[in-house]
């Protein structure tokens, strides 16, 4: 298989899963088939949320990140 499509890499991430019975690694596929996977799904905590495999990142932690990096920017600005 050398041209891949979405479905492909979702399908390619599930059946790993299957066989393996745990999340699949990158180290599992070869070097085609992560490249695919990246192209269609981004980065590989994305993609194994993408398949369905792994849950979504919580949007509170995505917002305390936020909050943090805005109160060191603030930090960092008021020891100028």
């Amino acid at each position: 298989m050398s041209k891949y499509t979405r479905d492909d890499t979702v399908a390619l991430l599930k059946n790993k899963y299957a066989m393996l019975g745990r999340l699949p690694m990158r180290s599992d596929f070869d070097e085609q088939e992560v490249v695919a996977i990246k192209a269609f799904l981004g980065p590989w905590p994305r993609a194994l949320e993408a398949a369905g495999l792994k849950e979504p990142r919580s949007t509170d932690r995505l917002e305390l990140n936020r909050q943090k990096r805005i109160r060191a920017k603030r930090n960092r600005r008021e020891k100028q």
